[in-house]
């Protein structure tokens, strides 16, 4: 297996998820002694989320490029940014590495195709759902996003930050997410996409009735699959 770079602390508990991800695939795949080949760099998300409200992307792009190419240096042979939001940065990061950077956006949509759906609904931060940067990459596929109304968004939004963001998971939060995603079934929503990788520790299929797109195992297992072929 070669050398998975994450670029992780956006949030600690996502990059969690994705670490616990990649390590079961290896097991999967090479025997259950086995774990994942992985290099991590952690950011500070307190100055990643300062920035973010501060809509300071010029500095964040910097802060991405330059974790992503001391990953590189150290041998990685692609690269994750383990949050949805920071893919806002993924073209300045492509700019200065030589190895692959894994869109979610891109590997969720064609786990999307395969189930057939032309229609989904789209969770995350107010950054994800309000800026195109995912619903674009959908587009390309010839997938459409909806998104919740303004007062749903806030509340998807505050959930993510306020408690997944810090590992609480509030099951009053939970039947508001599930609440949420009901009114976007009723507007023709064929799937949902948990757009946002902490979204996960909250919500899982048995939650909701249609298919569910797991943003982060879906994109540790498309960078999985690059590493382990």
């Amino acid at each position: 297996m070669k050398t998975i770079g994450l670029i992780g602390g956006i949030t600690p508990e996502s990059t969690i998820l994705y670490y616990r991800i990649l390590n079961k695939l290896a097991a999967s795949k090479y025997g259950e002694s086995h774990s994942a080949k992985v290099i991590v760099n952690s950011v500070d998300f307190g100055e990643i989320s300062q920035l973010q409200s501060e809509n300071r992307w010029d500095l964040l792009n910097e802060i991405m490029s330059k974790a992503a190419l001391s990953l590189e240096h150290a041998g990685a042979s692609c690269i994750l940014i383990c949050a949805n939001t920071m893919h806002l940065s993924i073209e300045a990061v492509k700019a200065v590495v030589n190895i692959p950077v894994i869109h979610i956006a891109e590997a969720t949509s064609k786990q999307i195709i395969t189930k057939g759906l032309k229609k989904v609904a789209l969770l995350g931060t107010k950054y994800t759902m309000e800026k195109t940067f995912f619903i674009d990459v959908l587009k390309t596929f010839g997938i459409e996003a909806i998104i919740p109304g303004l007062e749903d968004r806030d509340d998807v939004h505050g959930i993510i930050y306020n408690e997944l963001s810090k590992g609480v998971l509030n099951p009053e939060s939970k039947l508001i997410y599930q609440e949420v995603i009901k009114r976007l079934i009723a507007q023709g929503a064929e799937g949902v996409i948990l757009g946002c990788t902490e979204i996960p520790l909250l919500i899982k299929q048995e939650d909701v009735s249609v298919p569910v797109f797991d943003t982060t195992s879906i994109h540790a297992s498309a960078a999985f699959d690059l590493a382990s072929n």
